[in-house]
């Protein structure tokens, strides 16, 4: 018979507000998992992206704001789950509290980094469709595909490549041209 695995001791919010700032981490029910650090195409195409979508907020006089990582979003206080999206929108600003967004924001993007790929198809897909996340991207760099997650009226899952021009779901008039990004890769 095989030995029991220990159970993970599980972390509270407290105990995580202690975790040195340097340190990236995600809390999912409770457990700690650490993230690695972007890579260089990661970064190239959040910039680009959060550039894209600040401006075209700014341009509409739009009340939401833009937000890239590192930055904390609650989802759950019990059992605690916090993740860090490469880029998200919120529209509710009484979800900021000048250190973290408290419950889901209305938009998330993120990028795959190859050694956690299943962290952003499997796992956050779940978690942002039941926090209540309006709208999911997934933006893989080494497949050059984006999977549009739009979890309201009738759900969509549409995967798109690279040289697509993709439609931000959550405003009427916002288009993403991802040739444009694939050009600076």
């Amino acid at each position: 018979m095989p030995a029991a695995q220990p159970k993970p001791s599980l972390i509270t919010l407290e105990q995580y507000e202690t975790l040195p700032e340097d340190r990236r981490v995600e809390v999912f029910d409770g457990v700690i998992y650490d993230m690695a650090s972007p890579s260089q195409d990661h970064q190239t195409i959040s910039t680009e992206l959060t550039t894209a979508l600040n401006n075209y907020i700014r341009s509409q006089k739009g009340s939401c704001r833009v937000f890239h990582a590192p930055f904390d979003v609650k989802l759950s206080d019990s059992p605690l789950t916090i993740v860090q999206p490469d880029i998200m929108i919120i529209c509710d600003k009484s979800k900021l509290d000048g250190k973290r967004c408290n419950g889901a924001p209305d938009f998330i993007i993120e990028i795959v980094s190859p050694g956690n790929a299943s962290d952003d198809y499997i796992r956050k897909l779940y978690y942002y469709k039941n926090a209540g996340v309006r709208e999911y991207w997934i933006v893989d760099p080494r497949r050059r595909r984006v999977v549009v997650n739009y979890f309201e009226e009738e759900a969509l899952n549409i995967p798109y490549t690279f040289d697509s021009t993709i439609k931000v779901h959550i405003y009427e008039d916002l288009f993403i041209d991802f040739s444009q990004i694939e050009q600076l890769l």
